[in-house]
């Protein structure tokens, strides 16, 4: 880790700073939305965002929300280093994955609300991985029944990551769902076609921000298959329930990756006002 730079409140940021992408598709007030001009193609989801917001989901129209906000300080140095060139370039810098020690600290949660919020950025282009296969959240979360998806390619050779991506009403923000689960989950993760599959998610699309929702690394070895491969690293901790033990033990495990990041979940400044703190 380079630094511990705690934020523990969002500072105010100027209008200029809520950046709006293009929207492709017309969103009416309820949340739902129609492809402007376009019937909906088969591997196309619309997303309640009225629901979402309802929820405490950082959403493109949901305002200038203390969640929205506290994601835009987290978003800023992990799109430093996924854009950074020459020198300072980070392999894979644009695949980032998060994670946690333990289950139910809120990491699917924080993966979700971070895609939404790199989604809002004028040049960027988002793809949500569930690629936590052995209890998968992320679609359960954003309100989607089950999909084919990751393991789904990784186990059919005639399959392509195109055939499984979701496109969702946020023009910006794509999904690519768990899939089918297997007990091969951990060497699938591992193989070498889980590495094409990555490098050709990495590079294929120079604007494409990857957020991987990974499983817990003490519970599960899928995470460590998965974590090895990534540029970088968002671990989230529960506040006032999570170990230090436990978050010691989950850092070790990842010692060998360069660029960690720690977002310390669920905390309160004062009484009603949830914020997340951050480490760098």
């Amino acid at each position: 880790m380079d630094s511990k730079d705690e934020y523990p409140q969002t500072p105010s940021l100027p209008p200029a700073d809520v950046a709006e992408a293009p929207q492709a598709y017309a969103v009416d007030q309820t949340g739902q939305a129609r492809q402007a001009g376009h019937t909906a193609s088969p591997r196309y989801r619309e997303l309640n965002l009225a629901t979402l917001q309802a929820q405490g989901m950082v959403t493109h129209d949901g305002g200038r929300t203390a969640v929205a906000e506290d994601f835009r300080i987290i978003k800023r140095p992990l799109l430093r280093k996924a854009r950074a060139s020459g020198p300072e370039a980070i392999r894979h810098g644009n695949l980032i994955v998060v994670t946690s020690a333990i289950p139910g600290e809120g990491k699917t949660y924080c993966a979700v609300n971070l895609a939404m919020s790199i989604a809002m950025e004028m040049d960027i282009t988002v793809l949500l991985v569930d690629a936590d296969v052995a209890r998968p959240s992320v679609l359960k979360v954003l309100g989607l029944p089950p999909e084919p998806g990751l393991m789904d390619v990784l186990l059919d050779d005639q399959l392509e990551m195109a055939d499984v991506i979701l496109k969702t009403n946020v023009s910006t923000l794509s999904i690519l769902p768990a899939g089918r689960s297997n007990k091969h989950a951990t060497e699938l993760l591992a193989s070498r076609a889980m590495s094409r599959l990555l490098a050709e998610i990495a590079s294929r699309y120079a604007d494409r921000i990857v957020v991987f929702d990974s499983p817990p690394l003490l519970i599960t070895s899928e995470a460590h298959a998965l974590v090895g491969q990534m540029g970088q690293v968002v671990m989230v901790v529960e506040a006032e329930t999570t170990t230090q033990h436990a978050v010691k033990e989950a850092l070790r495990q990842i010692e060998s990756c360069e660029h960690i990041h720690l977002i310390y979940n669920k905390t309160r400044s004062f009484p009603g006002n949830d914020y997340y703190g951050y480490y760098d």
